[in-house]
Formats: structure tokens, sequence, C-alpha cells
């Protein structure tokens, strides 16, 4: 595989695909405006990256950047494309980019409470296996309830808070975002 990140500040061919994927990847309760997303990669440090595999698109990687810490915003690989080791090497593209950082996401939580239990499950091992740790933090955002994976270490409350605010502005104060176990 020759994975490559191209950031759509330089090229915005993809875009279309991107938010296609975008749409059916997140449920719609995870996902923020497209529109807020592209506009948002207009910041320093926002990384909005079309992946592809020589000339293959094969999906996105959203990242919102802060001091140490690059947070995993949105990730997905195309539908025909998963199981194919691409997530796992778009991933470890990105490890390599955000080197000596702290590279950090949030999945589901994963309790057995939830109808979709072994999906979620399957999402902490796919991760694992790219070398993503679990904190042992739940970060809440709205009504919504995540575990974070982390890579380098844990993230402070205020680090996320700060971090969010660095991509959303004041706006980010009316939203409900807070790790829970800081």
């Amino acid at each position: 595989m020759n994975i490559r990140l191209i950031n759509i500040k330089r090229d915005k061919s993809d875009l279309e695909n991107i938010k296609r994927l975008y749409h059916s990847a997140f449920p719609s309760d995870e996902r923020a405006p497209f529109g807020i997303l592209v506009s948002g990669a207009k910041k320093p440090n926002v990384n909005f990256f079309s992946c592809r595999d020589g000339e293959k698109w094969i999906g996105f990687l959203y990242t919102v950047n802060y001091l140490d810490l690059s947070y995993v915003f949105y990730f997905a690989v195309d539908d025909d494309l998963r199981g194919k080791g691409y997530g796992t090497a778009i991933l470890k593209a990105a490890q390599k980019k955000y080197s000596g950082r702290r590279l950090f996401l949030a999945i589901e939580e994963v309790e057995k409470k939830y109808k979709n239990y072994q999906q979620r499950v399957n999402r902490l091992r796919f991760y694992e296996r790219a070398g993503f740790v679990r904190t042992g933090q739940k970060m809440q955002e709205a009504s919504v309830i995540y575990d974070l994976m982390s890579i380098g270490g844990r993230v402070r409350n205020e680090e996320y808070r700060k971090l969010m605010m660095s991509f959303g502005g004041l706006r980010m104060l009316f939203f409900t975002i807070k790790i829970l176990d800081d």
C-alpha cells in the first residue's frame, strides 16, 4: 500500500466522496454539519485529509491539533474497502505524521447495555490493533458517551476543552463536551 494523506486545503477533488462517506459512516447524533468541518479545515490547527492508496480514493481523516495533542475527530474508510487493511494503514500514516504527539480518539462507549455491543467491541479491537490503548477515560458530547483511546498518554479535560475551543471558538461553550474521568 502507498497511503497518501492529501489535505483538502490543497486539493478539494474528493470532497463529494468524503461527504457521502461522512453521512453514511456516522449517525446523525455524532455528526457536525459538514459545512462546519469544511470551514474548520481552513484553520492552521486542523487537517482534513482525503486518503488515497496511490491514486485510489479510500477514505478520510479529520484531525484537530493543539499543543502536543492531535485528536482524530472523524475517520472513515469507504464501505467497499473495509476489512482490507486500509483503516489500519491510514492510522499508521497518521501516527507517523503526528509522531511525538499525543494522538487520541473517541469511540462509542463499550458497554453490554447497547444493542450494537459487538460492533463496539470490534471497533475497540480494531483501534487496539492499530496501536491505540484505552485511557480509562470517558468523554461526553451532548448525550453520547465515548471511551477515549490514545497513543502517547491521557488527555486532561482542560486540554480537551482548549483543543475544542481552538477548533470551534466561543460557540463550543454552548455544547456539552467534556472528559468525565479527568
